[in-house]
């Protein structure tokens, strides 16, 4: 009776082995795959800000990850011992409030088990994200976040794709010493807010480390509607370029009395405004005017440009990843997007350099990451002082031209390996 039972025993255990194709199980959590391989489930935790003054930005930034999320898991991450990565998101809405997220990220990482991390928008919630991602030993790829202080606090595991806010308006420099070597003054006319003192800081040491003579440092109210008594001042010092701003108001405001005034720069670099679509109601008030962003879908970042600066290229090109964005979405993916699309695209890097899922392989293939894709230069600082800061990517530095038809359009004037058009050099309106 018993070698019975054994037998129907044995020929039940064949026919659900032939039943599912000789698969075997999968000892560290997935499933496994037709071709012999475990299939690997990795879940990331994130929290978005569906609700509050996020709800915008941090949309086009979800959008942006979700498109890599739906891409990536189509074939997986081949790992060389066979088994194929997967994902799995857990996310919830952060209302845009700070103490929302550091319960949310605890729950993310100790209830819903999230093996990394993503931040959420912001660099306000991002600095509350990355105290618990850190205290739990979590691999966190920040992005919707510039500040630099959140990579100066001796955290090991969080690293920032954006351009650091205090570079906001340095590449405006390095454009202007390409342009006009010759070039010697500077004039910096900025609001008084944080973000802006902050960058307009940054800026002038940088400037005046390169050897440009800052010959105006002023500050303005956000109100300000006339900006006279600036203008009068920048006509007296004679400026090859100005440069500051604050937020969209104020820069439009500022730009269009510029013009209307006859101050004539020969170069024109503003915070905020200019990347806007409604810059271009300035008309010729906005030519020839450049604005800093972390990206735009003319940046000509390419495999060629890539191989042209020594680095490795990764995933999908700048028109792939905008048409595949368009083509879910209904509508052009603008930097937020980018950056939520290019978070994802550098984990998915960097567990394939480490060849494995590894928490400490992963930071350790972060750690040397250096690499271009389609958002630009990604490289981070692995020294105490800064660990995870971003030190490669560049902003984007649009400026206003107009095309054979005379319509306004924005092109991409710097980084080089990134431009669409010349920059118009000196701005002659």
């Amino acid at each position: 009776m018993k070698r019975i039972i054994l037998l129907i025993a044995l020929l039940v255990t064949l026919v659900l082995s032939a039943a599912c194709g000789g698969k075997t199980a999968d000892t560290s959590g997935g499933s496994s795959s037709s071709s012999g391989g475990a299939t690997k489930t990795v879940v990331i935790g994130y929290t978005a800000s569906k609700t509050g003054k996020y709800e915008v930005s941090s949309r086009g930034q979800t959008r942006g990850f979700e498109l890599w999320l739906e891409q990536v898991n189509k074939d997986g991450i081949k790992l060389s011992n066979g088994t194929v990565v997967k994902f799995e998101a857990k996310t919830y809405d952060d209302e845009s409030a700070k103490e929302r997220v550091q319960l949310l990220y605890t729950q993310l990482i100790d209830q819903d088990k999230a093996d990394f991390m993503i931040s959420p928008y912001s660099s306000g919630l991002t600095d509350a994200a990355a105290v618990i991602a850190e205290q739990k030993g979590k691999v966190m790829i920040t992005t919707g976040a510039a500040s630099d202080a959140t990579y100066k606090k001796g955290l090991t595991s969080i690293f920032q794709l954006y351009t650091p806010s205090s570079r906001y308006l340095t590449g405006a420099v390095d454009l202007l010493a390409n342009v006009d070597p010759n070039a010697k003054k500077i004039a910096i006319v900025y609001e008084n807010a944080k973000f802006a003192t902050g960058v307009a800081e940054a800026a002038k040491a940088y400037a005046e480390s390169k050897g440009y003579d800052v010959v105006l440092f002023e500050g303005y109210d956000g109100e300000t509607t006339d900006f006279a008594p600036f203008i009068n001042k920048i006509t007296a010092a004679k400026p090859d370029a100005i440069m500051g701003g604050g937020h969209f108001n104020d820069g439009s405001t500022f730009a269009r009395q510029l013009f209307e005034k006859g101050a004539d720069p020969k170069m024109l670099a503003l915070l905020v405004a200019p990347p806007e679509l409604k810059f271009a109601d300035l008309g010729d008030a906005a030519v020839g005017v450049i604005g800093p962003s972390q990206w735009e879908p003319k940046a000509n970042y390419s495999e060629a440009s890539a191989k042209k600066a020594g680095l490795d290229w990764f995933g999908p090109s700048v028109s792939d990843f905008t048409a595949a964005y368009k083509a879910k979405y209904n509508e052009e993916p603008g930097y937020h997007a980018a950056g939520g699309y290019a978070a994802g695209l550098m984990l998915q890097y960097a567990i394939q350099k480490a060849d494995s899922v590894d928490p400490e392989k992963v930071k350790e293939a972060l750690n040397n990451l250096d690499v271009m894709i389609f958002f630009g230069h990604i490289k981070f600082d692995n020294t105490p002082d800064a660990h995870g800061l971003q030190v490669a990517h560049d902003m984007v530095y649009v400026q206003w031209q107009k095309d054979s038809s005379g319509n306004l359009v924005k092109e991409v004037v710097w980084p080089l390996e990134g431009k669409s058009a010349d920059p118009i050099y000196p701005l002659a309106k």
